[in-house]
C-alpha cells in the first residue's frame, strides 16, 4: 500500500508537466500590464459635458465676424474700441504736431534720416564732422511730483511738453581718413528743463576714444577715456574743441528740436500703424 501512495504524487507531477508544455504560460511583464479597456464612450462625446452645447472642433471653419463682413477674422469688440481709441490718439497728435517736417540745423549741417537714426554730417577745413544719434527712449521719464491742475485750468493745458534729449556721438576725421576721435556726448539729467548760466553747458562728454574709419563695429580694446573722473582742465580743452567745429550749445538745443520733431513723427507714424494693424483682416 505504501509503495502505490508514493508514485500517486509522480503521477499527478507528470500530468501537470504536460499541461505546461502544452500551455505556456504568459511571461511575468505581461501579466503586469493592465488590459485594455474598450471605449464605452463615443468619440464625439468626449470633448461635451453632460446638459451643454457642443462646441465646433478646432478643424471646422471659423464662423464668420461679428461685425457682419464676413471675413472669418478675429473682430472683438475690444478690438473695435482700440481702433476708435487710435483713431482721435492720432487725430490730437497730429493737432499739436509743432513741425510738419523736420526742421534745419544752422552751420550747414547735412541730415541723414534713417528710420529712428539720423545722422549731421558737416566738413570744415579738410575735417569731416559727423554727429548721429537715435531717438529711442531718448524721452527722460515724467515725475510724479507735478502740479495738479489749478481751478477752471484743464488738464490737458497742465501736461508737460516732452522733449526728446537723445545721446549724441560726434567723430572727427581728418584729411587722412585713416581713424576718427569718437565722443561720446549726453545730456545730464539734472540740468535738463532748469535754467542755468549763460555760460554753461547744456551737454557734457562722457567718453572719448580713437576708432578706426570704415569699420562698421567700433572695437572695446580700444582705449576708451572716461571723463568721470577726468582733469577738469583736459576736459574743457574737449569742449572747446567740439565748440570749434560747430558742436555747441546753439548746436545742442537746435539737436533736441531737431530730436523732438522727429521722435513725435515716428510716433503718429507707429500708431497709424498699429491701427492699420488692428485693423486689417
Amino acid at each position: 500500500m505504501l509503495p502505490l501512495l508514493r508514485c500517486v504524487p509522480r503521477a499527478l507531477g507528470a500530468a501537470v508537466a504536460g499541461l505546461r508544455t502544452v500551455t505556456p504560460a504568459p511571461p511575468l511583464r505581461q501579466l503586469l500590464q493592465p488590459a485594455p479597456r474598450p471605449c464605452v464612450r463615443p468619440f464625439g462625446l468626449l470633448c461635451v459635458r453632460a446638459g451643454s452645447e457642443r462646441r465646433p472642433g478646432l478643424l471646422q471653419p471659423p464662423a464668420p465676424c461679428g461685425c457682419g463682413c464676413g471675413c472669418g477674422a478675429l473682430h472683438t469688440e475690444g478690438d473695435k474700441a482700440f481702433v476708435e481709441f487710435l483713431t482721435d490718439e492720432i487725430k490730437e497728435e497730429k493737432k499739436i504736431q509743432k513741425h510738419k517736417s523736420l526742421p534745419k540745423m544752422s552751420g550747414g549741417w547735412d541730415l541723414e534720416v534713417n528710420g529712428t537714426e539720423a545722422k549731421l554730417v558737416r566738413k570744415v577745413a579738410g575735417e569731416k564732422i559727423t554727429v548721429t544719434f537715435n531717438i529711442n527712449n531718448s524721452i527722460p521719464p515724467t515725475f510724479d511730483g507735478e502740479e495738479e491742475p489749478s481751478q477752471g485750468q484743464k488738464a490737458e493745458e497742465q501736461e508737460p511738453e516732452l522733449t526728446s534729449t537723445p545721446n549724441f556721438v560726434v567723430e572727427v576725421t581728418k584729411s587722412d581718413g585713416k581713424k576718427a576721435l569718437v565722443l561720446d556726448c549726453h545730456y545730464p539729467e539734472d540740468e535738463i528743463g532748469q535754467e542755468e548760466e549763460a555760460e554753461s553747458d547744456i551737454f557734457s562728454i562722457k567718453e572719448v576714444s580713437f576708432q578706426a574709419t570704415g569699420e562698421s563695429e567700433w572695437k572695446d580694446t580700444n582705449y576708451t577715456l572716461n571723463t568721470d573722473s577726468l582733469d577738469w582742465a583736459l576736459y574743457d580743452h574737449l569742449m572747446d574743441f567740439l565748440a570749434d567745429r560747430g558742436v555747441d550749445n546753439t548746436f545742442a538745443d537746435e539737436l533736441v528740436e531737431l530730436s523732438t520733431a522727429l521722435e513725435h513723427q515716428e510716433y503718429i507714424s507707429f500708431l497709424e500703424d498699429l491701427k492699420s494693424f488692428v485693423k486689417s483682416q
